[in-house]
């Protein structure tokens, strides 16, 4: 029976280090400052009821806003999600520049992760899907990625919020800081990389564009416009499509930032109807 012992010692010792070096993970790179901001989506959750939890991560970049920009704004919408492709990518490789036919970041673009709920061009793009089935619990999430100016480069910072009501909420708790934050590192370093060595470069001749739609991005999305990229049925984006389609309300704000001649700097934000729901 030792020997049962000294494995369940280890996957125990195995578990212990995982769930610790979450932990950290979820503050990677963030300030104190940074990790005590406000969220944009903080509203969101207003009468959601359930287990809270939070994930600030930040990294400073040696590009400017507009450069890092330009990679924030295709990333998951058909250019891939820049962290490890063969896990969340399908296998393609995602784009090593600004892929051409790729559109301006809209509210209501939809992917499998949610739908954009707020966007400010040049500066901030918020994921939000509410009340999705994950682990058994029911979850609400959002995704904020913002780069501002640092000096003569920027800084990048990827806010995620959540929340879990159910008997099952405290699975989703402990499991999602260890997947997001194993995929999430990545991703915040890998377009760190490209924003540095490619600026924002609108070729790549090692793998030029074919003009296919899911060259670089095998998961599905369908833009606000209706026009969709990736592969439809694959990670599907249809259920973040209906959640955008239900949350009509915007407001739009903004003007032409001199430094984005040709991209009308818009504020929307998409508001929605809070739900009241209670842990068990």
């Amino acid at each position: 029976m030792r020997w049962i012992t000294i494995t369940l010692g280890v996957v125990m010792g195995m578990l212990a280090a995982a769930v610790g070096w979450s932990r950290r993970a979820m503050r990677w790179g963030a300030t104190p400052e940074e990790i005590a901001s406000a969220s944009t989506a903080d509203d969101w959750f207003d009468g959601v009821s359930g287990s809270r939890m939070r994930m600030t991560r930040a990294v400073s970049v040696k590009a400017s806003p507009e450069t890092v920009w330009h990679w924030l704004a295709q990333n998951g919408r058909g250019a891939g999600w820049y962290s490890w492709d063969r896990l969340d990518n399908g296998g393609r490789a995602s784009a090593r520049h600004i892929v051409q036919w790729v559109p301006e970041p809209r509210v209501g673009d939809a992917a499998a992760i949610g739908y954009l709920k707020h966007v400010e061009l040049g500066r901030e793009l918020v994921w939000w899907a509410p009340d999705a089935p994950f682990l058994g619990a029911r979850t609400w999430s959002s995704w904020q990625y913002t780069v501002v100016p640092d000096g003569d480069g920027s800084r990048l910072l990827m806010r995620v919020d959540g929340a879990a009501a159910g008997a099952a909420r405290w699975l989703v708790i402990v499991t999602l800081p260890l997947i997001d934050s194993i995929m999430a590192l990545r991703q915040l370093r890998n377009v760190k990389d490209l924003a540095e060595r490619h600026g924002h470069r609108s070729l790549d001749p090692e793998n030029p564009e074919t003009g296919e739609r899911d060259q670089y991005q095998l998961y599905h999305v369908i833009y606000a416009s209706g026009d969709e990229a990736g592969v439809p049925g694959s990670e599907s984006a249809e259920q973040s499509r209906r959640w955008a389609e239900a949350d009509m309300s915007c407001e739009v704000t903004g003007a032409y930032p001199a430094s984005m001649p040709n991209s009308p700097r818009i504020v929307i934000n998409a508001p929605q109807a809070p739900t009241d729901v209670g842990s068990t």
